[in-house]
C-alpha cells in the first residue's frame, strides 16, 4: 500500500513540473516575470500585492491569479486597485497546481511585465508544487512568530525570497526578526530576506527595487 502511495505522488509531481516547465518558457517567450506567493493564511499576501499595485500602476503592468478554498474576495480587492485578476478555488485542496494555472493562462493579457500568484494560505502542501515561477516568496508575519522556519522548512527551502510581514506591529509582539531571518537562512543560505509593511509602506521600495531587477534580468535572458 505504501509503495503505491508513493508512485501516484511521484507521478503526480512529475507530471506537475512537466506543466509548469511549459508554463515558464510560455511566460518567459512573452517577457512575463511570474513570482508565487506562500504563506500561513493572513500573513498578508493580498495586502502587499495591493500595495505592490499602488507603486507599480504608473510603470509595470502586472496581473494576478488568486487561489483560495472558496470566494473570489481576494481577487476583488485586486482589481478594486485596477489590476486584471483571475480567482481559482480549490473547493478544498490546500494548494495551487500547475494545471490549474495552465487553464487560466490564456487570459492574461500578453502586455503585461509581472504575473503574481498567490498560492492558498499554507505553508506545507504549495512549497511541493512548482506553478511555472521564476521567483518564489514566502511570507511571515511577526503574529505568527519567529520560529516558523524551522518547523516548515520546506516552505523556506523552497523559496528565494523572504518577506517579513506586518513589520509595523513588532514593537508589541514577541517576534525577533533577525531570529526568523537567521533561521530561514540556515535552511536556504542566500535567500534574500526583506521587511516590509504594506500598510505603512515600510521597505516596499527595495522590495519592488528586487522586482524590476529580476525582470531586467529575465528580459535581457540573464534570469
Amino acid at each position: 500500500m505504501s509503495t503505491k502511495t508513493i508512485r501516484v505522488q511521484a507521478d503526480l509531481l512529475a507530471t506537475n513540473k512537466q506543466v509548469a516547465a511549459e508554463i515558464r518558457r510560455e511566460l518567459r517567450s512573452r517577457g512575463i516575470l511570474c513570482v508565487n506567493l506562500l504563506s500561513s493564511p493572513g500573513s498578508g499576501k493580498t495586502t502587499l500585492l495591493e500595495a505592490l499595485a499602488d507603486r507599480l500602476k504608473d510603470r509595470i503592468r502586472m496581473a494576478v491569479i488568486e487561489g483560495d478554498i472558496e470566494t473570489e474576495r481576494d481577487a476583488e480587492r485586486i482589481r478594486r486597485k485596477g489590476v486584471p485578476a483571475w480567482q481559482i478555488t480549490t473547493g478544498g485542496a490546500c494548494h495551487l497546481e500547475a494545471r490549474m494555472i495552465g487553464k487560466v493562462l490564456g487570459d492574461v493579457p500578453a502586455a503585461i511585465d509581472f504575473l503574481f500568484i498567490e498560492n492558498v494560505g499554507n505553508l506545507v502542501c504549495p512549497a511541493s508544487y512548482d506553478l511555472g515561477e521564476d521567483l518564489r516568496f514566502v511570507l511571515l508575519s511577526s503574529p505568527e512568530g519567529d520560529d516558523k522556519p524551522a518547523k516548515y522548512p520546506q516552505a523556506f527551502l523552497s523559496a528565494d525570497c523572504l518577506i517579513l510581514t506586518k513589520t509595523d506591529l513588532i514593537p508589541y509582539l514577541p517576534f525577533d526578526p533577525a531570529r526568523a531571518a537567521a533561521e530561514a537562512l540556515s535552511i536556504k543560505p542566500g535567500l534574500r530576506v526583506f521587511m516590509v509593511s504594506a500598510l505603512c509602506g515600510d521597505g516596499m521600495d527595495a522590495l519592488v527595487e528586487y522586482l524590476v531587477e529580476a525582470l531586467e534580468r529575465l528580459r535581457s535572458g540573464r534570469a
